[in-house]
């Protein structure tokens, strides 16, 4: 039996055809990507820094490995970029500690 990975880079390269199905709605997605990365508050060194964070977090393989691409064509170093996806992971992390105070509130309800 072949290997196969769920994921596929050639993907990657397939992704402007999902107008295919739905072309306003897909056109629309562009439109609006394009201009998120445009340069604004933020340089788009900046915005590219923060996505490949985001793609860490989201767990997109594609993301991360269009954006380490684009981090590096930008000039962000390996540095950067790992402290980066540390920032995503701690986060994260912070994100599910902090839910526990929910299930603090819900068995202290429970047991009084």
């Amino acid at each position: 039996m072949k290997d196969k990975n769920y994921y596929n880079s050639d993907d990657l390269k397939k992704f402007g055809e999902i107008t295919e199905w739905q072309k306003e709605l897909g056109d629309k997605f562009f439109d609006y990507y394009g201009t998120v990365f445009n340069e604004g508050a933020l340089t788009a060194r900046e915005k590219s820094l923060i996505a490949l964070a985001v793609s860490h977090a989201v767990h997109c393989p594609y993301c991360i490995e269009a954006y380490s691409s684009d981090c590096l064509k930008k000039g962000v170093d390996e540095e950067q970029m790992m402290e980066a996806v540390h920032v995503a992971a701690a986060i994260k992390s912070g994100a599910v500690l902090v839910h526990g105070v929910q299930m603090m509130n819900n068995v202290n309800d429970k047991l009084m």
